[in-house]
C-alpha cells in the first residue's frame, strides 16, 4: 500500500485545489489543440469580426427594445475561448465533480481508511485529475466547435464581451457550402442578441446558472462505474489516465425533482435561444440571401448539439440542448404580433413573468392574454430572491472571505 500511495503521490506532485484538477484540465485541453491545430486569429480576421458585429448592432436596433449590449468585440482562438470560459466551466462542473470524489472516497474500507491517514486525500487528488483530464479533453474538443462565446446558450463568457471564434466560422461556413462573410455576419447578430438580452435584463445569468446547477444538484454517481475506472488506473503509467472514460459515471436521478429540475432548465434554455433565434431572423430579414438557410441550419445545429456537446454531456450529465426551440420561436414571435417589440421584451422583466413549460403548447393563447403586462410588473418585486442581480463567476466566493 506505501509503495503505490508512493507511486501515486509522484505522478501527482502537482496537485489542483477542489474537486478537480483545472490546471490539468487547462493542460490537456492546450495539447489536443496543438495537435489538432489552433489557428491564431490575423489582424485581417480581427478587423472583420469587429466589423461584423458593429453591422450586427446597427441591425438589431429596431428588431429589439434594449440598445447595445457590447462592450467589447473581440476574435478568440480556440485556445482563448477555453481560457476566457473557465470560471464559469468551473462553477458548474466543481459541484459534479465533489460527489464523484466523494464516492471515490467511499470505496475505500473503513479498516484501510485509518491505516491510510493524512494519505487518505490522495484519493481526492486522484479524482481531482481523473475528472481533470477528461473534462479538459471534453473543453479542447467542444473548442473546436463553438462559433461565439454565447453558442451554447451559456453566458461563458465575461459579461458585455462579444467573441467570435473565426477559424470554427470558417470551417462551419465550409460545411455549409455558404460564403465565410455571410457565416461570420449571422453568427455575429446571434452573438450581439446574446449580448443585449442578457446585458439588460440583470437577473438572467443567475438564473440560468443557478437553472443548470439545480438540475445538478439531483444528479446520481454510478459507483459500480467508478468502481470500474478506478480499476483500470496504474499509478506507474500516466497514459493509464488519460485512457480512462468516466462517461456514465454520472446519471440523473429519476425523481419528480429532477424531472421538474429538468423541464426548468429546458425551458430557460429554450426560452434564451427562441428569443434569440426570432430576433436574429428578424433583424436579417432580407439583408442576408441565405437567412433562411442559415437559420434552418442553425437551429437544427442546437437542437441536436455537436459531437463535443454531446460528449460533455455523457461526461458530467448536463445536457444543454434547448429541446423545445422551435416552439419557443413561435412563441416570442406571436408576442411580438400581440404586444410589438416591446411588449415581448417586457416579458423578461422577472422570472415569474416568463412562459411557462404549458406556455409553449399555445402560444397564442399566451401572447393574447388580457392581463395588463405594466400593472403586473408594477406589482413585482424586483428585489426579490427570483430575481438575483447578475454576479460575476467567484463572487460570492469573495464575499465570504
Amino acid at each position: 500500500m506505501q509503495q503505490f500511495m508512493s507511486q501515486l503521490q509522484h505522478l501527482l506532485s502537482a496537485p489542483g485545489s477542489g474537486p478537480v484538477n483545472w490546471d490539468l484540465a487547462r493542460q490537456v485541453a492546450a495539447s489536443q489543440l496543438a495537435a489538432a491545430g489552433d489557428p491564431a486569429v490575423s489582424p485581417f480576421e480581427r478587423n472583420a469580426v469587429e466589423e461584423a458585429l458593429r453591422i450586427a448592432d446597427l441591425w438589431l436596433e429596431p428588431a429589439t427594445s434594449w440598445p447595445s449590449g457590447i462592450r467589447t468585440s473581440v476574435a478568440w482562438n480556440r485556445n482563448e475561448w477555453i481560457y476566457k470560459t473557465l470560471d464559469v466551466w468551473r462553477k458548474l462542473c466543481d459541484p459534479v465533480a465533489s460527489r464523484m470524489v466523494g464516492a471515490m472516497g467511499d470505496l475505500v474500507p473503513p479498516e484501510a481508511r485509518a491505516q491510510l491517514g493524512p494519505m487518505q486525500s490522495m484519493v481526492a487528488t486522484l479524482g481531482g485529475a481523473l475528472f481533470g483530464g477528461q473534462l479538459g479533453q471534453a473543453l479542447g474538443s467542444l473548442a473546436a466547435e463553438v462559433l461565439s462565446a454565447g453558442d451554447i446558450g451559456l453566458p461563458l463568457g465575461p459579461a458585455g464581451t462579444a467573441a467570435l471564434i473565426p477559424a470554427n466560422i470558417r470551417a462551419y461556413g465550409e460545411g455549409l457550402e455558404l460564403p465565410e462573410d455571410e457565416v461570420r455576419l449571422y453568427v455575429a447578430l446571434r452573438e450581439a442578441a446574446h449580448q443585449r438580452l442578457f446585458q439588460h435584463v440583470p437577473w438572467l445569468r443567475g438564473h440560468v446558472l443557478a437553472a443548470v446547477e439545480n438540475y445538478a444538484a439531483g444528479i446520481r454517481v454510478n459507483r459500480e462505474a467508478i468502481e470500474e475506472a478506478m480499476g483500470r488506473v496504474d499509478p506507474t503509467d500516466p497514459e493509464s489516465m488519460q485512457a480512462i472514460a468516466l462517461e456514465g459515471i454520472f446519471t440523473p436521478e429519476d425523481t419528480p425533482a429532477q424531472k421538474a429540475s429538468l423541464a426548468r432548465l429546458e425551458t430557460v434554455l429554450a426560452l434564451v435561444e427562441g428569443w434569440v433565434c426570432h430576433v436574429v431572423d428578424s433583424a436579417a430579414g432580407d439583408r442576408l440571401p441565405n437567412v433562411v438557410r442559415l437559420g434552418e441550419a442553425f437551429r437544427r445545429r442546437r437542437a441536436a448539439g455537436g459531437p463535443a456537446e454531446q460528449t460533455f454531456a455523457a461526461l458530467v450529465g448536463l445536457e444543454l440542448r434547448p429541446r423545445r426551440l422551435r416552439e419557443a420561436t413561435v412563441l416570442w414571435a406571436a408576442l411580438t404580433e400581440h404586444r410589438g417589440i416591446a411588449g415581448r421584451d417586457a416579458v423578461w422583466g422577472h422570472p415569474d413573468l416568463l412562459p411557462s413549460d404549458d406556455d409553449f403548447a399555445n402560444p397564442e393563447a399566451f401572447a393574447a392574454t388580457t392581463s395588463d403586462l405594466d400593472e403586473e410588473l408594477a406589482n413585482f418585486d424586483f428585489t426579490a430572491p427570483g430575481a438575483p442581480e447578475e454576479q460575476t463567476p467567484g463572487e460570492d466566493d469573495d464575499k465570504k472571505s
